[in-house]
């Protein structure tokens, strides 16, 4: 009987150990559909526009760039500026931050174990937005406004961890409501920034903070992908962490996870491309709060798995959403406005249909 019993034991963590294989196998396969939809995305995106460039010449242009085929003299001059020089960095800009905010919004969200958690919760974008309006209204303090963004950005953070940490500790709830102080008053710096400012310096705060890609240059993706690349790596090494952290700091001690440490780790990385996105390109919202969500649905809650699909996806959004700002009409629209406008109502969308998968 004994035996009897044993062997039925050996055949159901057999039987487990194949279903959670096949499970990570269909996992991945759906990561290798993202991927595959993210690269037709782009392809389709360089192809549209104001100016009309057949698929042939585009690619053309490209190819002779990075020296595939043809000769960079039988390119266009008109169309090397507008593929080489405008949307092709554009898109790609728009690739990387999309990637950082929604892998950032995802480890957020599984950090602090809340779903409506977003990357600007401990106040890194008011603090950018003060920077950049600082580099804006005094252009000869302050000679570059991404990075003084970046650095208001990322002292919001700090100041809001500072100011949660107590007695060696750092309570979610608390470090929340901490950023949630520290965004207010960063908010109302720039409040006063903007009543201080000339016509044109308030016009252009107002259009940075609005979000967008106008201005995405080469420069701009050579500073942005390595520190993107690098930190989403970090952060995806940190996944397993993360799902023992998402049970919360006494079970996680119990498993021999340090949470104060993995936390400011994580937080810190999670910070760290928040900043660098946003000091960039301004504020986008819904991407770091949405895409989480979305990839949390598909793949359920391993972050393992929810942090790729998020960055692939939040990508995938966010070149769908600036080819729309550009050529709905004949002015360009800041491409947070389109990402509210669509995120908004497809968030409503979830927590009728599907609130209980939010929470993983």
């Amino acid at each position: 009987m004994f035996e009897v019993f044993r062997k039925s034991s050996q055949l159901t963590d057999r039987n487990e150990i194949n279903i959670e294989t096949f499970s990570d196998i269909r996992k991945y396969g759906i990561l290798f559909i993202f991927f595959v939809t993210l690269f037709f995305a782009a392809a389709i995106a360089m192809v549209m526009g104001a100016y009309d460039i057949s698929f042939t010449d585009v690619y053309a242009t490209i190819f002779a760039n990075i020296g595939l085929f043809g000769d960079i003299s039988n390119v266009s001059k008109l169309h090397n500026t507008i593929i080489w020089n405008i949307r092709l960095p554009r898109i790609l800009l728009a690739i990387t931050v999309g990637a950082a905010l929604a892998s950032s919004g995802a480890v957020f969200q599984g950090c602090f174990r809340n779903p409506l958690v977003e990357p600007y919760i401990l106040g890194v974008s008011s603090g950018a937005a003060f920077g950049a309006a600082l580099g804006i209204v005094y252009p000869s303090v302050f000679s570059s406004v991404q990075i003084s963004a970046f650095v208001f950005g990322s002292l919001a953070v700090l100041a809001a961890y500072t100011l949660a940490r107590t007695r060696g500790q750092t309570p979610i709830v608390t470090l929340i409501l901490g950023g949630v102080i520290i965004g207010s008053i960063f908010s109302a710096l720039v409040s006063l920034l903007k009543y201080m400012a000339n016509d044109s310096a308030l016009r252009e705060i107002v259009f940075w903070l609005m979000g967008g890609f106008y201005y995405a240059t080469w420069q701009d993706v050579f500073l942005t992908v390595p520190i993107v690349f690098i930190s989403f790596l970090i952060m995806w090494m940190y996944s397993w962490k993360l799902n023992i952290l998402s049970m919360g700091d006494e079970e996680a001690k119990a498993l021999g996870v340090n949470p104060e440490k993995s936390k400011l780790i994580i937080i810190t990385i999670a910070t760290l491309v928040t900043a660098v996105a946003v000091s960039t390109v301004g504020i986008i919202a819904w991407v770091g709060l949405m895409m989480p969500h979305a990839a949390r649905m598909i793949l359920g809650p391993d972050n393992r798995f929810v942090i790729p699909s998020a960055a692939m996806l939040g990508s995938i959004y966010l070149i769908v959403c600036d080819t729309m700002a550009r050529t709905l009409t004949t002015s360009e629209i800041p491409v947070g406005i389109i990402t509210s406008i669509v995120g908004a109502p497809y968030l409503c969308y979830l927590l009728r249909n599907k609130g209980r998968s939010l929470l993983g």
